[in-house]
Parts: structure tokens; C-alpha cells; sequence
């Protein structure tokens, strides 16, 4: 059994999800998504799943028309914490965790949530018109998405590519797509500082309990690195938005 310390487990050991996004933000996020009794959720890049437990959970998981929800990821660490969570909450029952590829899964659900996950379809475009397909005639898709809150510098569009779009250009793909916008938020300054520093959280707590280990000059070059790529390159220039999308 791996030790409490080890690097795998502390990554994200301060994260509640991977994305910028508030508990009151969510809360917005899940009201807007509307999951009814009985529905089906499927989170497409769930990661552990914080958000797809939360929608199961809002819908309802008494009786015959308890709602279910499925994750798919990739990352067998985040499926098994996701797992670890639905069972904490006794939420195993109508929720499972899938390792597979999002681009290739096909079972409609009436809710999909893809956030921060568009890559694995190719690109926003490529998702926004594969994801039609997911999610059932009436249903809803929350979109998470990255997009340029101004004109991006040639360091961050060389961390995060050229395919990063502004948000009219967003939301006019969605458009063209057959979406139509329920509702539209974007991440605020608060939350972008509070991802970027729980995301580092974990391992800085680690270096600080562990200074002569033989990976710790490893670790601390990487997350002195992100937190100069943050606050030297895009804070305030990268934006996160998050559409909820029906058709």
C-alpha cells in the first residue's frame, strides 16, 4: 500500500474539482443543468467526479426513479477517488466510474457534462458537434471551456496552443452547432487564484514535510515554474466560461 506522502495521492489532494469554479458558482451551475428525477448524467473527462456526484445527488437518489449517473476518464487515480467519494456518500449505487475514452463513448445520457475536456474531441468545434449526438433530444450539455479574456501573449498561447477561441467566438461555435445557450458564466479572478494554488497546494505542503527528499529539487523547479506561468503569463488573460446548452 502506497504511503499518505506519496506524490500521486498529493497532487490533488486540495483540489474539490479540476477546473476554477466556487461552491456557489457550482451551486449556480447545477440549478441552470436542472437534473430531473430519473435522469441520466454522464460526465465526459469526470476526473474523481465531484460535479457529476453533486448532479446525481440533485436529482434525487430514492426509489424507482432514482437518477445515475456514469464518469469516463482516463486517470485511474481520479476514477478510484471518485469511487472512494461514491461511496462515502452512498451514492455507488447509481453512480459508476468507466476508464475509457470520451471521444468513443456513444450511450446517450439527458445531462452531459464535459468540463476542461473538449481536447479529447480535437477541439471546441469537434465536441460541440459530437456531443449533440451524447445528449438526448430536450437534454442539456454543461460546457466547460477555456477562451482568451484578451489578447493572449506569445508565452501563453505557446502553453495553451492557438486553438484557444475568445468568447464571442465561443459562443457563435456553439451557436452554429445547433446549441442554444441557457446560460453563460465565467470564472472570476478569485477562483482562477484559488484553482491555481490548490492545484499546487498538495505538493507544497509535501516539499515543506519532506526538504531532503531525493525528488524534492524535481518538484519544486516544476511548481516554482507553474506559479511563474500563472502570475508572469496568463492570470487575467486566460478565461474559463461555462455554458449550459440545450437543443
Amino acid at each position: 500500500m502506497q504511503p499518505t506522502d506519496d506524490l500521486a495521492i498529493r497532487r490533488y489532494a486540495r483540489m474539490r474539482w479540476n477546473t476554477p469554479l466556487s461552491e456557489e458558482h457550482a451551486a449556480l451551475l447545477l440549478d441552470r443543468l436542472d437534473v430531473r428525477p430519473g435522469a441520466r448524467v454522464l460526465d465526459l473527462g469526470c476526473g474523481w467526479g465531484e460535479l457529476l456526484l453533486r448532479a446525481v445527488a440533485a436529482g434525487g437518489t430514492g426509489g424507482i426513479v432514482a437518477t445515475r449517473g456514469v464518469g469516463v476518464d482516463t486517470d485511474d487515480a481520479a476514477l478510484a477517488r471518485g469511487r472512494k467519494l461514491a461511496t462515502e456518500r452512498s451514492l455507488h449505487k447509481q453512480v459508476a466510474f468507466v476508464m475509457g475514452d470520451v471521444a468513443a463513448w456513444q450511450e446517450p445520457a439527458d445531462r452531459v457534462l464535459c468540463v476542461g475536456a473538449t481536447h479529447a474531441f480535437g477541439g471546441t468545434g469537434a465536441a460541440l458537434k459530437a456531443l449533440a449526438g451524447v445528449v438526448r433530444p430536450g437534454g442539456r450539455l454543461l460546457l466547460g471551456e477555456a477562451y482568451w479574456e484578451r489578447p493572449p501573449t506569445a508565452e501563453a498561447e505557446q502553453i495553451f496552443g492557438s486553438d484557444v477561441l475568445p468568447l464571442p467566438d465561443l459562443v457563435e461555435h456553439a451557436r452554429e452547432a445547433g446549441w442554444r445557450v441557457l446560460h453563460l458564466s465565467t470564472a472570476d479572478q478569485r477562483e482562477w487564484d484559488d484553482f491555481e494554488s490548490t492545484w499546487l497546494a498538495g505538493r507544497q505542503e509535501w516539499l515543506l514535510e519532506h526538504p531532503e527528499d531525493p525528488r524534492a529539487d524535481e518538484v519544486r523547479e516544476e511548481l516554482d515554474a507553474r506559479l511563474r506561468q500563472y502570475v508572469s503569463d496568463y492570470r487575467g488573460t486566460l478565461g474559463l466560461a461555462y455554458l449550459v446548452l440545450g437543443h
